[in-house]
């Protein structure tokens, strides 16, 4: 009976450091184990919450630099090929004048020094017609096909003053055209060229025509 009494608890006793040890070594497992665990669950918590790592190619700091360029290669392109295009009007303008004076240089000197003796608007304006040329065929100048008509029955020389006005009517550049020994029911056709910049506007008018 004693010993029943006794052997219990010593039992007891002895398993008591048994147990404690294997409980540590269990939660020494357990917290190893835990601990790996939530480190690597950490880790990828961690891992996804910090922000990634930034990606260059995505940043806009070249970027502007870059459009930049683009447009101002743009730019230059557009202003290299609107001169370009001056360059051609103006060179086509030049051609068309040179072409004209040419023809007419000595028929306007005629002309000139035949109206200045003329009072009034002459007595052949009824013979002459005007029509504007098309700036494409001049170059962008602004000029007229002046059309004299010999309507008497013998040969006739004709004098012929045209005067680009502004809008207000002011005169702002006369030309002389002529035609000489036109003979009867023939056609001439001169060109008055105004050399004024394309603006202001101006408008041609028939001012004087002599025939002599």
């Amino acid at each position: 009976m004693s010993r029943r009494t006794y052997g219990g608890p010593r039992r007891i006793g002895r398993s008591r450091p048994a147990a404690a040890l294997l409980a540590t070594l269990t939660c020494g497992a357990a917290v190893v184990s835990c601990g790996t665990g939530g480190g690597n669950d950490n880790g990828a918590a961690s891992a996804s919450a910090l922000p990634s790592a930034p990606v260059t190619s995505s940043f806009s700091g070249s970027a502007p630099s870059a459009m930049a360029s683009a447009a101002s290669s743009a730019v230059a392109s557009a202003r290299s090929s609107a001169s370009a295009a001056a360059s051609s009007l103006s060179a086509a303008a030049s051609e068309f004048a040179a072409s004209v004076s040419a023809d007419t240089a000595r028929a306007s000197a005629a002309a000139e020094a035949e109206l200045k003796k003329v009072q009034g608007g002459g007595n052949a304006r009824s013979e002459v017609a005007m029509t504007g040329l098309p700036r494409g065929q001049t170059g962008g100048l602004l000029a007229v096909l002046v059309s004299i008509t010999n309507k008497t029955d013998k040969k006739a020389s004709y004098a012929v003053r045209v005067d680009f006005e502004d809008a207000k009517g002011k005169v702002v550049e006369t030309r002389f055209v002529g035609a000489e020994n036109l003979g009867p029911g023939k056609r001439a056709q001169p060109v008055a060229i105004s050399r004024q910049p394309t603006t202001p506007q101006l408008t041609p008018r028939l001012t004087k025509a002599q025939r002599y």
